[in-house]
């Protein structure tokens, strides 16, 4: 796993499922926190683009000496289902140039509590499918992740079962909030680098800071 500063950040990618049915569901925390960073950056437009919906915004950062800058980055929505978000971000990528190390990723996150969110640098995919999907078509796991917790499934209940399980309308408000702070770490992510989002977000000491 990388442990410098990587790239400056390209491209954020959301994962989720694409289709009403799904929009409330456990496994769309990536699409709920990429269309909140759209907001907050002021995407106007999305296209239908490699298999994906996508939006090219302007967002705060530094350049190579540190001075604050605007520059564009792609936000992306793979519309090709969960398990082969790979593909539709592969091609993203490749059309504008992005690196892996360029690019950070949204998801949501079984083993963290419901709505916690962390930052992390590179690593594996833990048995997450679309995680599973972008490294294989990749080629490479150095991308930055943005994990947003949806905690383990009660019981005996199976974990597809759990993730496809559309919110209680009491859990919708903490999705929301979840969502929210997804977007500001990868603001910060943006604006400042990801090293400096995941030990801003994460915090000394905590559990996942690392």
């Amino acid at each position: 796993m990388p442990t410098s500063q990587p790239k400056t950040i390209r491209m954020v990618a959301g994962l989720g499922n694409p289709g009403e049915e799904y929009a409330n569901t456990r496994h769309n925390a990536g699409f709920r926190a990429i269309d909140e960073l759209g907001r907050c950056l002021g995407a106007g437009y999305w296209k239908s683009q490699c298999g994906a919906e996508v939006a090219v915004v302007r967002a705060r950062g530094l350049d190579e000496e540190g001075h604050p800058c605007a520059r564009e980055v792609v936000l992306a929505k793979p519309q090709s289902y969960m398990n082969t978000s790979g593909g539709p971000i592969s091609k993203l990528c490749t059309e504008y140039g992005v690196a892996p190390e360029e690019l950070l990723v949204i998801h949501d996150e079984l083993d963290l509590d419901p709505g916690d969110v962390r930052v992390k640098v590179g690593g594996g995919h833990a048995g997450h499918n679309g995680l599973k999907s972008i490294i294989n078509k990749l080629g490479s796991r150095d991308f930055s992740r943005i994990r947003v917790g949806i905690g383990m499934p009660p019981g005996r209940m199976q974990v597809v079962d759990w993730v496809l399980k559309e919110y209680r309308p009491k859990e919708l408000e903490e999705a929301a909030q979840a969502a929210v702070d997804a977007a500001d770490a990868a603001e910060l992510a943006l604006e400042r680098g990801v090293i400096f989002a995941r030990d801003h977000v994460n915090g000394a000491g905590k559990p996942g800071a690392r």
